[in-house]
């Protein structure tokens, strides 16, 4: 976390328009108080970009030394693996952001014991990315569980990048279908504010930036909870998504009902945002058009616009309709099997336990899928050669890059989705 000051008041909008309140700071009779503000080191670097366009003469935010902060009597205590000191850490590693990390124990952290409720800050959420988000969450809930057994209320607050957060919206709306988290909030707040939870966690340092990639998402930020992983029976890390509270476009709501009366229903998701890690479009519009050939008992749906050629009573383009990240869930959900590149689709069709095919071009996927139960995946081995002799890339000289693409049989997936 960074702890600063402001020289000007200003406020900064978040992408879904709440408003996010600076104060010039006011020497305080102490260091609890509106105008001392806390953050993670990317938000804070985000922060400075903003008042640097507003007005880079008249707008600075400067780093106050955190340990008078940390040192009031009612500063709450960090549970997990500590952040302490991170500004300078960050600024006089040269680019190198790994934490050496050592195995703290949270059970040994908690301090009023004797009390009813407690309450949380978590500092910059648990994910970077939908996938990961809603994979981490499964180790949030599990350390809320573990947190029910010694206190009666829980109260989890989050607290996410907002500065300029472009995902802000999305990330907001995943954590909203998590039943025990109190409230999502925008970065910054205030020391007086974090000084009123009984406790905080700082993922200003992510999983990734304390090596523990290794690890899938579950297990590293239990790691970082503090919470022994492989003690916690696997049967308790799945996925949880609750869209109980989602109102649905009527429109939508008709369409997948209509696709319904005519089959099962089949989400083909064949891009994903990394390119590495996508379907080849040839290769995905040739599979489509040879699924609605032999898999003439769904009906396909897609969220992406594969090929506006294309046109199929058993296939349906829902790319209109899927507007946000409770669209997509809601039409994931709707589904009976799933074919999908490694995106977050997977995450999501596992927690509505949808059984789902799921390509890989990473070798480390089994540790990726290590809890997921209704994953079958097919792994696509990258046997592409560079004859090019300089260090840049040349797609020119490049040969074999979709070979496995090219031998993959729509038949096997048929097998595959129809022996789940």
């Amino acid at each position: 976390m960074i702890f600063f000051r402001v020289t000007q008041n200003i406020n900064i909008k978040t992408t879904d328009g709440t408003l996010v309140n600076y104060f010039k700071f006011k020497e305080p009779s102490n260091m609890d108080n509106e105008t001392i503000y806390i953050t993670t080191y990317e938000d804070f670097n985000d922060l400075k970009n903003v008042f640097a366009n507003v007005d880079k003469d008249k707008y600075f935010a400067k780093v106050l030394n955190e340990n008078r902060i940390r040192t009031l009597e009612n500063f709450p205590t960090e549970l997990g693996i500590t952040n302490v000191d991170e500004y300078n850490f960050r600024e006089n590693s040269k680019g190198i952001i790994f934490q050496e990390i050592k195995k703290v124990d949270i059970f040994k952290q908690l301090k009023n014991i004797e009390k009813e409720e407690i309450s949380i800050a978590i500092i910059g959420g648990v994910g970077r990315s939908i996938g990961e988000t809603i994979s981490s969450c499964t180790a949030l809930r599990i350390l809320y569980k573990k947190l029910k057994e010694i206190y009666k209320n829980i109260k989890f607050d989050i607290y996410l990048n907002a500065s300029n957060n472009s995902f802000y919206t999305r990330e907001k709306q995943i954590y909203q279908t998590q039943e025990y988290i109190n409230n999502i909030l925008p970065l910054s707040l205030t020391s007086k504010k974090l000084c009123e939870y009984d406790y905080f966690i700082d993922n200003s340092l992510s999983i990734n930036s304390l090596e523990l990639d290794s690890l899938n998402y579950v297990d590293a930020w239990l790691f970082k909870f503090g919470i022994d992983y492989k003690k916690i029976d696997e049967n308790e890390k799945y996925n949880q998504i609750n869209i109980s509270n989602y109102k649905v476009q009527p429109t939508l709501k008709n369409k997948l009902d209509e696709a319904k009366l005519k089959g099962k229903l089949l989400l083909f998701h064949p891009y994903s945002a990394n390119i590495n890690k996508s379907i080849p479009q040839t290769i995905a519009i040739d599979l489509l058009k040879e699924l609605l050939l032999e898999a003439d008992d769904y009906i396909i749906i897609s969220t992406l616009l594969i090929d506006s050629k294309i046109k199929d009573d058993r296939f349906m383009d829902l790319s209109k309709e899927s507007k946000n990240i409770h669209d997509f869930i809601y039409i994931i959900s709707a589904m009976d099997k799933v074919i999908t590149a490694d995106t977050s689709t997977y995450h999501i069709s596992d927690a509505f336990m949808i059984p789902t095919i799921v390509f890989f071009t990473s070798n480390n996927y089994l540790e990726k899928i290590k809890y997921f139960k209704y994953i079958k995946p097919i792994f696509m081995e990258d046997k592409s050669k560079n004859l090019s002799k300089f260090v840049y890339e040349n797609d020119n000289l490049t040969i074999n890059k979709f070979e496995s693409w090219n031998k993959l049989k729509v038949n096997r997936i048929i097998k595959l989705l129809d022996n789940f």
